[in-house]
């Protein structure tokens, strides 16, 4: 099995390791480098329309009309914007060992009441008075995928909103943002941007978010809105936009570029079959998974000691939660499979 991206990656090791963080295509470095110097020469590149750029390919990959989607740099920092507009007393239920960024900002809340249930059985465990159900789409510790037609489908009878972190799903896993209220993603992972650039989703009626990090990029006009109280935020999701890191968004927009020309569902296809020969060949040496069928990520339990000496031998993975974690991505080829196969049999 060839890789997706052609020529536009070139690593020096055996990377699988994208569930920390992507490579960077050869455009993005490129746009990346052309923006740098030329700030430093005094004739900088108009970034503003790199995040646009950026805004709008998300939206596209979202499928969500570019006015739902906020720009940023932290999923943390959206996933505090709302849970700061909760209501005092309001319930949330998130999964067990989610990922701290889309727990931790309603715990800190002492006033919310934080309610923690397993992954599989996190539908049945919405209830009424649950206000919102917070869940990463796949889990970043083993791979899991939440069912979140079930989820939705619980939230919505019991008059809860939903929102879900697709940082370890978008750009392998075809994204329906449409289906939630809120929708958050870091997109230095499997959508291969720069550290930097995140994007928030909201509804159509912008979620009765108050958007307490409003600074002069979330007024209807930005360049009118630099001194004293913006006069009028933007009517659209960018009211919440965070001050954008412009070098990422330079590369960023080059990066979303090329998941749309690839298509989430080709990328779906070649990382789950990666991942699929990576758990058969495990499954051969009688080495067991966490179960997560149709995933891009396998992990492997009590193995995460290894990592260091995979590293050592040119294979790229990460230790979490006591798991060796493998991440398969559009860089990654059959014969990473087999080499990251062979260095365990070793």
């Amino acid at each position: 099995m060839e890789t997706l991206a052609g020529a536009e990656f070139a690593p020096e090791m055996t990377y699988l390791n994208t569930a920390s963080s992507g490579l960077l295509p050869a455009r993005t470095v490129a746009a990346m480098h052309t923006a740098v110097t030329r700030a430093a020469a005094g004739r900088p590149t108009d970034m503003f329309a790199d995040v646009e750029a950026s805004r709008a390919s998300f939206a596209r990959i979202a499928g969500v009309p570019v006015s739902r989607v906020a720009a940023g740099a932290s999923v943390a920092v959206f996933t505090g914007l709302i849970a700061t507009s909760l209501p005092e007393g309001a319930e949330v239920l998130v999964a067990e060992d989610d990922f701290s960024s889309v727990v931790n900002p309603f715990v800190v809340r002492a006033d919310l009441k934080v309610r923690f249930a397993p992954l599989e059985s996190l539908a049945e465990a919405v209830r009424p008075g649950t206000a919102l159900v917070a869940v990463s789409a796949v889990q970043s510790a083993d791979g899991r995928i939440a069912d979140l037609d079930a989820i939705r489908a619980a939230a919505r009878a019991h008059g809860a909103r939903t929102l879900v972190d697709a940082s370890q799903s978008a750009g392998w896993l075809p994204l329906d943002a449409a289906g939630d209220d809120y929708t958050v993603a870091v997109a230095f992972k499997w959508l291969t941007c720069p550290r930097g650039v995140a994007f928030l989703v909201v509804p159509g009626d912008l979620g009765g978010l108050t958007p307490v990090f409003a600074g002069w990029v979330a007024g209807e006009e930005p360049w009118n809105s630099c001194y004293g109280p913006v006069g009028e935020l933007a009517h659209s999701a960018r009211r919440f936009d965070e001050s954008p890191s412009l070098f990422s968004y330079a590369g960023a927009r080059r990066s979303l570029a090329l998941i749309e020309e690839i298509g989430p569902a080709a990328v779906q296809r070649h990382d789950a079959a990666l991942a699929d020969r990576f758990r058969a060949g495990l499954d051969r040496i009688g080495q067991r998974v966490v179960a997560a069928p149709g995933s891009a990520i396998v992990a492997a339990p009590g193995l995460g000691h290894r990592r260091d000496e995979l590293s050592r031998a040119g294979v790229e993975l990460s230790d979490r939660a006591g798991n060796l974690r493998a991440a398969f991505h559009l860089y990654n080829s059959a014969a990473d499979v087999d080499r990251l196969l062979d260095a365990l049999s070793g």
